[in-house]
């Protein structure tokens, strides 16, 4: 928990952020001591928005102005206690897990400006300190009354309110961080909500999660829900993805959710276009806050949300916060320095992918970190390099421009957390609920990497002519759905039927192979003979459904023919994938060769005998 905070009239601070260049007439710090490590307090403390709309501060709409050399200013209005407010949004600075700073330059209102910074420090008893200063500069007699009369004194008090929330999150006695200031629902709402809830538990697709999703849309922050991310949820919940997927989907078609399919900007992974079905998603869009257009990628950057339908919970225009460390989490460092500035700042980066870059408009370059000291980050001649590595526990920042320039260094892998359309449309539950799900005609998206499986029943011809119709029908039908079973737990979708054979599709390699195994371990009966690859291929419309185009798609379908019963037969890109490995492990292959119809040179591809269980 937080202990109780102590309010002082300074600014100096060990080890804090660079001060703003503004006048502070007036500051007041506040502390607060933390139970839990700094690593997960940051998470509630540093999600500025969140934090904003639970302190009751008002949306504000955003003018974004770009600028004859690339940059974006952020300029915003909006209304508080009767008094009409329009300030310039600077973009807020940070080091990820110790501090951020965010000031907002006035317009109109009684101030001319308000600085808030924030630093969690490490207190070496397996505790954090954390300090929060505000800073305000009145703007006249009001501004000067207001602050005599104690305004900075109610900041601290609400604010130490929402620090002792997060600090109980944080050591999970909480459900989330934040309440939301005023009660979201009416009781009208309330009663539309409970009903569409009592619909969607009776449904499997529920797994028995509908209340906790109630919970979520009926008393959360409009943030929580504005955005509903299944697999974030699933993460929290600790559940399996699947289900919240499922739930989801499902709670679209009672009218208790909507879909939102967001085309997320490849800087600041903003979902800058959100349109509600797939068939209306355009090939680019534009990002206003970075000003740059970029392209849809179905396995990156198209991501499918979901939020309250408006009769269940209107949501209102506007942001609370359009900048901060949590809006942006795979940024770790954002900080403006000035022309010919240098600054080193303390700092830890773990191993991996990172890229190097500025806010403004400009080159970037990507580095591979090993761990240790971090190369130091250089702009200069309109682009960022890497430098010399600094001290270790710390990065270099160096501005060789003749202009303010603002330094990121922001990993390069894409959130986990992120169901894109590529592994939306390879579930089963997808497929079932929204059968007509399709792209615009015409339109055809790349897909990078695909895992495909192909089936088909052994001796289906015999089998028709032993038993007669009526009967094998009944037992294709029985073997159909052991398959679909073993597609769908290994988070696969069935894309369709042909005569006695299934296409099956995973947005994971190494799933379709699990997939697999599980059936031929399954006793089939009549035996099935599969075939898998992955590669590339196109996603199109075909009969009105979503399916696959292209060599990938040909070859999977030719291997399965090389199957004997009782056999997984898997291509060589396949068994190159680092997931499956470890999947074939204990169970018996061979390496084969053959030529396929419609590949000039003979393809290699390995066959695998599972191990009954």
């Amino acid at each position: 928990m937080v202990a109780a905070g102590r309010a002082r009239y300074s600014l100096t601070m060990a080890g804090a952020p660079p001060q703003p260049a503004t006048v502070r007439a007036h500051s007041r710090t506040f502390e607060w001591r933390f139970s839990a490590p700094p690593e997960t307090i940051w998470p509630a403390l540093a999600d500025t928005a969140r934090f904003n709309e639970a302190a009751g501060l008002p949306r504000h709409a955003i003018d974004e102005r770009p600028q004859p050399d690339g940059s974006v200013r952020y300029f915003a209005a909006a209304r508080k206690a009767g008094l009409t407010l329009a300030w310039e949004e600077i973009p807020v600075e940070w080091v990820w897990g110790r501090w951020f700073r965010h000031l907002r330059v006035f317009s109109r209102g009684p101030f001319r400006s308000l600085c808030a910074t924030f630093e969690l420090a490490d207190d070496g008893t397996d505790g954090t300190t954390g300090r929060y200063t505000v800073e305000v500069e009145p703007a006249g007699l009001l501004g000067r009354a207001l602050i005599g009369l104690g305004a900075l004194a109610v900041i601290e008090r609400n604010f130490s309110r929402l620090a002792e929330d997060a600090g109980a999150w944080a050591e999970g006695l909480r459900e989330r961080p934040f309440d939301p200031p005023d009660q979201p629902l009416t009781a009208a709402m309330r009663d539309q909500g409970r009903r569409l809830i009592a619909r969607i538990a009776k449904t499997p697709e529920a797994h028995g999660l509908a209340e906790r999703l109630a919970g979520l849309v009926a008393d959360g922050l409009d943030l929580d829900v504005a955005r509903i991310r299944p697999l974030a949820l699933a993460r929290h919940w600790q559940v399996p993805p699947r289900a919240v997927v499922a739930l989801c989907l499902r709670a679209v078609v009672e009218g208790y959710l909507e879909q939102r399919w967001d085309l997320l900007c490849p800087r600041c992974r903003g979902a800058k276009l959100t349109v509600t079905a797939l068939d209306r998603l355009p090939t680019q869009a534009h990002c206003g806050a970075c000003n740059i257009a970029y392209d849809r990628d179905f396995a990156r950057n198209v991501e499918l949300a979901f939020r309250p339908a408006p009769r269940v919970r209107p949501l209102g225009d506007g942001e609370f916060c359009l900048f901060g460390p949590m809006t942006t989490p795979h940024i770790a460092v954002q900080v403006r320095l000035a022309a010919g500035e240098e600054r080193r700042l303390a700092a830890e980066f773990a191993p991996g992918a990172y890229r190097l870059r500025t806010l403004e408009i400009g080159g970037a370059s990507e580095i591979e970190h090993p761990g240790g000291a971090f190369p130091a980050v250089i702009a200069e001649e309109g682009s960022v390099r890497s430098g010399a590595p600094a001290v270790a526990g710390s990065v270099l920042l160096v501005n060789r421009e003749d202009r303010p320039r603002t330094l990121i260094v922001e990993s390069r892998a894409w959130a986990e957390d992120a169901l894109t359309a590529h592994r939306a449309t390879t579930l089963q539950a997808f497929r079932d609920l929204f059968p007509g799900a399709a792209l615009a005609p015409a339109d055809a998206v790349a897909i990078a990497k695909i895992g495909l499986l192909f089936t088909d029943l052994a001796g289906s011809t015999a089998l028709y002519e032993r038993i007669g119709d009526t009967a094998a029908y009944t037992v294709v039908g029985r073997h159909f759905a052991v398959l679909s079973a073993a597609v769908r737990a290994h988070d696969g979708a069935v894309v369709k039927t042909m005569g006695d054979a299934v296409m099956a599709a995973f947005a994971e390699p190494a799933d379709a192979v699990r997939a697999a195994i599980a059936i031929q371990r399954a006793h089939v009966e009549p035996p099935v003979k599969v075939g898998v690859h992955a590669g590339a291929c196109v996603a199109v419309t075909l009969n009105g459904r979503l399916d696959y185009f292209g060599s990938t798609v040909n070859l999977a379908a030719r291997l399965q023919a090389q199957a004997a019963v009782g056999e997984v037969v898997l291509s060589e890109a396949i068994t190159a994938d680092e997931g499956v490995a470890a999947i074939l492990a204990g169970h018996r292959s061979e390496p084969r060769q053959a030529r396929l119809r419609g590949f000039a040179e003979p393809v290699g591809y390995r066959a695998v005998s599972p191990v009954r269980s």
